[in-house]
């Protein structure tokens, strides 16, 4: 690392968080300049899925979102950490690739997210059903991860597009940043919904409490959009996102209306409901009709990220499934109170 980088503004971000292996100690070492860096062959022990990986990853990503209090914005594209990086994301895709590829066309993808479930068992059911106050708080403070930042991830994609690809996701993105209106900003609607909940709702004040599973949903989101080559993985992966929203979104704010959470809290899933049965459309038609009519080679990795998208949430839905049905907190650390009080 070299002086000028070492005196180059820090970031203005959250803290870091503590570490949670070796790999993402040396990372967090290095952004503190306290250490050497990484060489590729120094990430090949840790789990693909595990908290090291998917924390150290997740610390590269966010340098190129608002960064860490105390570490040099200059470090974004350090080439020390670019190879790490590299490194990280090479054993994420790989394994991604070879576990979580279904389907062999973007209509066999689509046409099975477009069948709800009639006894559906994931996380939005069992919240809508009989979620407690504490188990939404869990599921807000993780989702925060995210949510603080949506739609940014996805803008990466813009510059990559052209057409009517890029007009219908150009549209879809102006409605997530509030189509003009700050007070409309989905991020801001969501911390909102985190202040009804008794959340604290600092960026990235949950990064500690996140599981392994919570932080690699938000990793992909990073991996796709960061990519040229994989812009069609990240129509695919925001196809997903906007086909299974709306009904999940309505079963989510009825558990809010249940439990008492409070209007902003209800207000943040009603509003996806109506916005996200239209981004449907448009994601569908225009930015997966338009990029496939522009680079019909793409299909494969529309399908794969339409697939991965599923794949990463159903193992995050089934942490936190796990934890709730043997009466446990799902957070990666104890709770703090102002998420597991029980009301």
């Amino acid at each position: 690392m070299t002086d000028d980088v070492r005196i180059a503004r820090s970031g203005e971000g959250p803290g870091l968080p503590p570490a949670r292996g070796r790999v993402s100690a040396a990372v967090e070492e290095y952004l503190r300049g306290a250490g050497p860096p990484l060489g590729p062959a120094d990430v090949a022990g840790a789990p693909v899925y595990g908290d090291d990986l998917q924390l150290a990853l997740y610390l590269c990503y966010e340098l190129h979102y608002r960064g860490f209090a105390g570490v040099s914005e200059a470090l974004e594209w350090d080439p020390d950490l670019l190879r790490v990086r590299a490194a990280l994301e090479h054993r994420f895709l790989t394994a991604l690739r070879a576990d979580a590829t279904v389907h062999d066309t973007v209509e066999d993808s689509l046409a099975d997210l477009l069948v709800e479930p009639v006894d559906g068992t994931g996380v939005s059911h069992y919240l809508c059903a009989e979620g407690e106050l504490w188990q939404l708080r869990e599921y807000a403070a993780q989702r925060s991860l995210y949510h603080l930042k949506e739609a940014d991830p996805h803008a990466w994609v813009l510059p990559r597009l052209w057409g009517r690809a890029k007009s219908g996701m150009a549209a879809v993105e102006f409605d997530e940043f509030g189509g003009g209106r700050p007070d409309r900003v989905h991020a801001r609607l969501f911390a909102d919904l985190m202040t009804d909940l008794g959340l604290d709702t600092t960026y990235g004040h949950y990064l500690d409490e996140a599981t392994a599973e919570a932080l690699a949903t938000v990793n992909l989101m990073s991996l796709f959009g960061l990519h040229r080559e994989l812009r069609g993985a990240l129509v695919g992966h925001f196809a997903a996102v906007e086909i299974t929203s709306s009904p999940a979104s309505r079963r989510l704010a009825e558990a809010m209306r249940r439990t008492g959470a409070g209007p902003a809290a209800e207000h943040f899933y009603d509003e996806h409901v109506e916005a996200d049965a239209v981004h449907e459309q448009v994601v569908r038609h225009d930015v997966i009709g338009g990029l496939l009519a522009e680079e019909p080679h793409l299909a494969p990795d529309v399908a794969f990220g339409i697939d991965v998208t599923g794949y990463l949430e159903d193992r995050f839905a089934g942490r936190l499934l796990g934890a709730w049905r043997a009466g446990r907190s799902s957070l990666h650390t104890p709770p703090r109170s102002e998420i597991s009080i029980k009301s």
